[in-house]
């Protein structure tokens, strides 16, 4: 039961001891103890610091980076824009290109069908004239194939001549 009511004196050996405690404690350890939370509160401040830093270095990379991929999407479509625009001109020109040659074949054509066309037309005359001949020499030959029916053509054709 002593430590339940505890004597005058104890009390002041305990006071004692605790307040030399108190002073070794200041005197030893209590600089380092404070010097090392000080520096343990200054560390996790600058990690902090840091990570605050870090953060907003993310954020303005994040920044960066979505710019940089706006501006790559531009371009991107800068350039599919120009594609389109060069691939609709070469088949705009490819057009082109195809149609006078398409109207260069068809007036090469028609030429060609007109020389054809003039060349038939002359064989046709030329075939008229020598058909034409060979009947005329074939009634002309039975015409003339009796001495007397000669004799009347040629006087009647010196009727015909005039001399003057």
């Amino acid at each position: 039961m002593e430590l339940v009511k505890p004597e005058i004196g104890l009390i002041f050996w305990m006071t004692l001891s605790f307040l030399i405690l108190l002073f070794i404690l200041k005197k030893a350890a209590w600089k380092p103890v404070l010097k090392m939370l000080t520096k343990r509160e200054d560390d996790i401040t600058k990690a902090l610091n840091e990570a605050n830093l870090a953060k907003e270095q993310m954020k303005q990379l994040t920044i960066d980076n979505e710019k940089l991929l706006a501006q790559a999407k531009d371009e991107r479509d800068a350039i599919l824009s120009e594609a389109r625009k060069i691939s609709q001109k070469m088949y705009d020109d490819a057009k082109i290109k195809a149609s006078e040659e398409g109207q260069r074949i068809i007036a090469a054509a028609r030429e060609n069908i007109d020389i054809e066309k003039q060349k038939a037309v002359a064989d046709i005359k030329n075939m008229i004239a020598e058909f034409s001949l060979e009947i005329a020499e074939k009634v002309l030959q039975s015409e003339l194939s009796d001495k007397n029916r000669q004799k009347d053509y040629i006087h009647q054709q010196i009727e015909h001549i005039n001399l003057s």
